[in-house]
């Protein structure tokens, strides 16, 4: 199967990262896809992030965020879920783009979660109406994770 590309904008629709992966799934609002992080070793809000962590990506055409599920290069244990709030993913036959509105939320495995960057989202210049959403789907999200570890 031919690489997928992921194309990340701001809000002025400027490329701000662009990357590869490989599609697990297709459905008829949703990708799922694997990638590979590509970037230095570092530590992330206590979470370590390491070149060549395997990252099991879902983006929504019809959600307001896209959710990254990180696995441990190596052993493969899972590290946790990175969260982009932003518009939602226009996806297409071999890429997509999803316009990134700063907000993030961070979740370990133990349930903590951290909101990230909401000093950057609150400078942005967004309709009242578009805010409303990414702040419900913050809340859809948050939610969402509550639920699924308690159980």
């Amino acid at each position: 199967m031919p690489p997928f590309t992921v194309i990340k904008l701001d809000i002025q629709g400027q490329e701000t990262w662009r990357y590869s992966g490989q599609v697990l799934q297709r459905g008829p609002n949703q990708l799922l896809l694997e990638a590979y992080f590509d970037r230095e070793d570092r530590i992330f809000y206590d979470m370590p992030l390491r070149k060549g962590d395997r990252f099991v990506e879902t983006y929504y055409s019809d959600r307001w965020y896209n959710i990254y599920e990180i696995h441990a290069k190596g052993d493969d244990h899972l590290r946790g879920w990175y969260c982009n709030i932003g518009y939602p993913a226009k996806i297409g036959k071999d890429s997509l783009s999803y316009v990134d509105l700063a907000l993030d939320l961070l979740v370990f495995p133990d349930g903590k979660q951290v909101i990230l960057d909401d000093d950057e989202f609150a400078e942005l210049h967004l309709s009242t109406h578009d805010r409303a959403q990414a702040l419900d789907a913050m809340t859809e999200l948050q939610e969402s994770f509550k639920s699924k570890l308690a159980q």
